[in-house]
């Protein structure tokens, strides 16, 4: 195991009625809020009037940013700075799913700088020195983004969707309450599955050889996901089943699997650039590649990690190892689509012309991968066979 250091300060309050909380936590923020959320499904579902009315009652001033779009855009994070500037806000507080929560960030570190804010994701984390004080109020699980200091934000004009990490972007807290997620559609429960599911399989597939406890808490995370995301989607506002899968969103995330050990990320990698291309909705995207990008890695050096997760995920059986790697793959591929994601590229309207230009995208800044080193010509291949 490698050396390490864990620090998780979001305060996360998790439950039904936690947004009762919310008075508690506004006496560290300020007075001038900023309330960031996406094109209004918050007021459909009373979740708008409940933390207005908090506010109000807390004699706290805020503003707003509405209509931030799934893969958030710059152009978003550009009105809220401007927004946070004018009124010389004190903290944000982001109402949705992981789009609005990176947006919120980005426009908290954005708030500092003294550039455009699409500088930080081109210069890189060590750009960013200071943000606005985060709470969220999570409404779609999947991305994690309510437990940790990411975010990602696509960029419109030279279609790159890219991501910032460090610690100021952390939520000072977070309220996860599972009944605020019950109105989501189907298909959104399915694309914040897999998008759970891939966070982890980003840390499990690593090249670090000894990390037992971090594989065995993946592997429970993985089937949680597995006995969870359907039984979601059949029935939606099911308590159990949506509190499984926002925690296990949270716990895939927040550092837990992946200090100690390198991390792979390739997978996401591909998928920003073509959904940064394509806006494509990132589950959707994640599910189609996944299972083309692990036929790709399985080589003789990496079977043994594919048995192991075949294994302990699956529960496959047998003597020959590449057989039983094999079918884990399949199992992979097998599980998304019974959650109704699309297997090919084309399904979901990329054009094959734009292959290379999405391979090159990918690797502008470096090759991808820890797991196995992918250059432009290993990506191209990966969307090519995924096409």
């Amino acid at each position: 195991m490698l050396d390490f250091t864990y620090l998780v300060p979001t305060k996360v309050l998790f439950g039904r009625n936690t947004i009762e909380r919310l008075s508690e936590e506004l006496k560290t923020f300020g007075k001038r809020i900023l309330i960031v959320y996406g094109k209004g499904s918050i007021k459909k579902n009373g979740i708008y009037d409940s933390v207005t009315t908090l506010l109000r009652r807390n004699s706290v001033t805020y503003h707003e940013l509405s209509g931030v779009q799934p893969n958030p855009r710059i152009s978003s994070v550009r009105q809220g700075i401007a927004r946070c500037r004018e009124h010389d806000i004190d903290g944000i507080i982001a109402i949705g799913g992981g789009s609005v929560i990176d947006c919120a960030k980005t426009i908290a570190a954005g708030f500092y700088y003294e550039g455009d804010p699409w500088d930080l994701f081109v210069l890189g984390d060590s750009a960013i020195k200071q943000a606005l004080p985060i709470g969220t109020v999570l409404t779609m699980t999947g991305t994690g983004s309510e437990m940790n200091g990411n975010a990602v934000i696509s960029n419109e004009d030279t279609e790159q969707k890219l991501a910032i990490h460090h610690s100021v972007l952390r939520p000072r807290f977070s309220i996860l309450d599972p009944t605020y997620t019950f109105t989501v559609p189907t298909h959104h429960i399915a694309a914040g599955t897999i998008d759970i599911f891939s966070h982890i399989l980003e840390q499990y597939f690593s090249p670090t050889k000894d990390a037992f406890v971090q594989n065995r808490i993946a592997e429970a995370l993985l089937l949680t996901c597995v006995n969870y995301g359907p039984l979601a989607i059949k029935q939606p506002k099911n308590y159990e089943a949506r509190a499984q899968l926002m925690w296990t969103s949270s716990l895939a995330l927040n550092g837990l699997l992946g200090y100690g050990r390198i991390t792979d990320w390739a997978t996401h990698g591909i998928e920003h650039a073509v959904s940064a291309a394509y806006d494509v909705t990132h589950g959707v995207g994640l599910a189609i590649l996944t299972p083309h990008w692990m036929d790709y890695v399985l080589t003789e050096e990496t079977t043994d990690k594919f048995v192991e997760y075949a294994q302990n995920v699956w529960k496959i059986t047998g003597r020959d190892t590449h057989t039983i790697a094999r079918k884990g793959i399949m199992k992979t591929q097998k599980f998304f689509t019974s959650l109704g994601m699309p297997t090919t590229l084309r399904a979901v309207g990329v054009k094959e012309e734009k292959l290379t230009d999405i391979a090159e995208k990918t690797v502008m800044y470096k090759p991808i991968g820890k797991f196995k080193r992918l250059e432009k010509n290993d990506v191209l291949i990966i969307l090519q066979n995924a096409f």
